[in-house]
């Protein structure tokens, strides 16, 4: 929460508020508190206030125990403390760091005390008034090292308070603290309430980062939420208006709609270049209606949806902040762009815009709700959250909003499957012939992302385009490229050699995803021989020569098919002359093979078996009578 003067300051450079908006915005300053129990010593028993600081993470629900410190040197915390975490407890117990205010950054003095072991901070005032909100320091580079970083919870005391704590802490007393946040969420029944004040803009730095970073990360909780019928979600928007003098200078044109009557600061506060400060009123405009329109129709949670994709895909940095590229996001999720062109209404017209009034009056704060004069600012029934703004503290913020035991399952568990895709592929690419989806649930939510499916990619923005790229990605759907069948016929304008695009195959003419075919014969591209006839086919050509001539294709000409009587006689007589000498040496060939196979069988034979001749001159000698074959 930034204070008054910071505010005044604030208005002033924008020149975009009266007096009475400037003084209402001061006078409902609220500051968020904890209870602070004494537990230890005895003699010190007693319950305090203390101002929630704007950073780190309150124990929403909860509450913690510990032993204070108070540092001997380096009392104010600016400079990191000497030693290995020096205010690690060596007790049960955490250690609570009593740090004095002033000198630097109250952001800074808690990130010190974090880096050297404490579980919490309390900052001690250095003047006796109203409590007030530690916020963040200013956007710089030496603030966006340690901000994000620091997790533990803090808060500022009053001077009276302090001064009791560290003369008890002289004394080598053990004070012993309780930081009780159970109480700092109310809990009126069974539905938790909140609204989210963000911008459309992505210009501004850090504070454009942490709320566009917020909104994607706790998409999936707040759409559980919803769908549940636990919470009731409400997105605002802060606008300023111009003052009747200054409608008609170019400042106040450049930034307002309805002559006047809504504005927002120029983003890149350049009021010659880049996007204006209307460009961003009408999109918040359009974000109020988008979830105007999906809350008629019982899908509320569809913001989410619409907002994530925008600050992705119509990014100013990437110059894509337009009505067209709005309109394109609102197609992929299903909402009807009639009724949201209808609720916006005309920005030129001299006339007030009924949701945008509504946003400015809510600005201001009523009862335990302060004015809402920071983007982000998130609120929880009906009090502002305090601290960082980041997916599962402000989910576990939430859940303290409930009564207990009516909290949701999802507080339970963080470890969620949110099913988006199941819905209208949650807005992302889909090839539904090859059954391939670009949507991906993660537990913070869908995020569309072209997939990978048996090893071949795919690549594009994941929302309106994916193809696939690299080996193999012709057997996935044609590698997204034309591919058609006709005459049992199939072409395709896929190549597995071609890694990159799709382009139509000979024959055919078009961009690689839709071909087709070329009329050769009208192109006069065929056939140009003379006597030469043409018909064109699917993917080619015919080719025909009158009478009795034959089509030479690759010369594109037309030969004699019948050639002369004496060449007829010419071709016989050559035919018959090699066949006559081919059976010559088939005879020849065949008389040698026999005699030469008959001569080594005779040779093969002979050395295993007798002749003829000496077989009759010797007797068998089974032949012999009994009596001679037992002589010597």
């Amino acid at each position: 929460m930034v204070t008054c003067m910071a505010f005044l300051k604030m208005v002033m450079s924008l020149f975009l508020l009266s007096t009475i908006v400037i003084n209402s915005a001061c006078a409902g300053f609220v500051v968020e508190k904890s209870s602070i129990s004494v537990l230890s010593p005895l003699s010190m028993l007693s319950k305090h206030d203390s101002a929630i600081g704007n950073f780190g993470v309150p124990d929403y629900g909860g509450f913690l125990v510990g032993s204070v410190l108070y540092p001997d040197k380096g009392a104010y915390g600016c400079e990191a403390f000497e030693g290995d975490k020096p205010f690690r407890s060596k007790f049960p117990r955490p250690t609570i760091v009593l740090i004095d205010r002033g000198e630097c950054y109250f952001a800074l003095k808690v990130w010190n005390a974090q880096e050297a072991g404490a579980a919490a901070v309390l900052v001690a005032d250095s003047i006796d008034e109203p409590l007030i909100t530690m916020d963040s320091p200013e956007e710089s580079k030496d603030a966006d090292g340690y901000v994000e970083k620091i997790g533990i919870p803090s808060a500022l005391i009053e001077r009276s308070f302090a001064e009791s704590l560290k003369q008890a802490l002289k004394k080598n007393e053990d004070v012993v603290v309780r930081l009780d946040w159970r109480e700092s969420m109310p809990h009126p029944d069974e539905r938790v309430e909140y609204e989210l004040w963000t911008n459309s803009n992505d210009e501004c730095g850090i504070r454009c980062d942490e709320q566009m970073n917020f909104v994607k990360n706790f998409k999936g909780h707040a759409q559980i939420l919803e769908k549940g019928g636990y919470t009731l979600f409400t997105p605002h928007y802060i606008t300023w208006y111009c003052p009747r003098a200054f409608t008609l200078s170019s400042q106040c044109q450049s930034q307002c709609i309805n002559q006047g009557r809504y504005c927002a600061p120029d983003p890149e506060q350049d009021f010659g270049m880049g996007y204006q400060g209307k460009d961003v009123v009408f999109e918040n405009l359009r974000q109020l209606c988008v979830h105007r329109v999906a809350n008629e129709s019982n899908r509320s949670w569809v913001w989410w949806d619409y907002v994530t994709d925008f600050h992705i895909r119509c990014s100013m940095k990437e110059k894509r902040y337009s009505k067209e590229c709005a309109e394109d996001v609102m197609k992929s999720h299903g909402l009807p762009i009639d009724k949201i062109k209808k609720c916006i209404g005309d920005p030129e017209a001299d006339v007030e815009n009924e949701l945008l009034k509504i946003e400015q009056e809510l600005q201001v704060g009523r009862g335990s709700r302060g004015d809402v004069t920071i983007l982000p600012t998130l609120v929880i029934n009906n009090v502002q959250y305090r601290g960082k703004l980041e997916r599962t503290a402000v989910l576990k913020a939430i859940c303290a909003g409930f009564k207990e035991t009516t909290d949701p399952p999802v507080c339970i568990s963080s470890d969620l499957e949110t099913n988006e895709c199941l819905e209208s592929n949650g807005g992302c690419w889909q090839d539904t012939k090859a059954n391939i989806s670009a949507c991906k649930d993660t537990y913070r939510g869908r995020v569309c992302e072209c997939p990978v499916v048996k090893g071949v990619h795919f690549r594009g923005d994941g929302y309106t385009s994916c193809e696939a790229y690299g080996a193999g990605r012709c057997s996935i759907n044609n590698g997204g490229c034309w591919s058609e069948t006709k005459n049992g016929l199939t072409f395709s304008a896929c190549a597995e050699f071609d890694l990159t695009g799709c382009r139509c195959p000979h024959g055919f003419h078009g961009d690689g995803y839709k071909c087709e075919d070329i009329n050769e014969c009208k192109e006069h591209s065929a056939c140009q021989c003379d006597s030469c006839s043409c018909k064109n086919t699917w993917g080619g050509y015919d080719c025909k020569c009158k009478g009795n001539l034959l089509y030479i294709k690759e010369q594109d000409a037309c030969i004699e098919r019948n050639g002369s009587r004496f060449g007829w006689f010419l071709t016989f007589i050559i035919l018959a002359f090699a066949a006559g000498t081919g059976l010559a040496g088939y005879i020849f060939y065949k008389y040698r093979l026999r005699s030469y196979m008959d001569s080594e069988i005779m040779a093969i034979m002979s050395q295993y078996m007798p002749l003829d001749s000496q077989h009759s001159n010797e007797v068998p000698t089974e032949a012999r009578p009994l009596h001679q074959s037992l002589t010597v």
